[in-house]
């Protein structure tokens, strides 16, 4: 159960440090429609990514050991399963898109 705590921890603390550190850019392009990938490849050469993630996941993987249960559940499971669960989801679809409409 602790390895699924921790892999819960780091793809919350990822994927919330990322979405922490584009939303200025995701703000800019309020009423465009197209904004390419080159926005979202931004992120993962930001050192304040990888600060932020580190931080984030010291604090999930804290909230996890947490003894009372409905303070671990707000603090740990509701957060790490929302944001893992986000992450996957939007890789599949990526992943599904790029296979699908890949060009010759």
């Amino acid at each position: 159960m602790n390895y699924l705590k921790a892999i819960l921890s780091g793809l919350a603390a990822i994927f919330l440090a990322y979405l922490v550190v584009l939303w200025p850019v995701l703000r800019q392009f309020n009423g465009h429609t197209a904004i390419g990938v080159d926005v979202l490849s931004l992120g993962f050469s930001s050192p304040l990514l990888w600060i932020l993630a580190s931080l984030f996941f010291a604090l999930f993987f804290a909230a996890g050991r947490i003894r009372n249960k409905p303070l671990k559940t707000f603090l740990f499971w509701i957060p790490a399963l929302l944001f893992s669960t986000v992450l996957v989801t939007f890789l599949a679809l990526f992943t599904c898109a790029l296979v699908r409409f890949r060009h010759p």
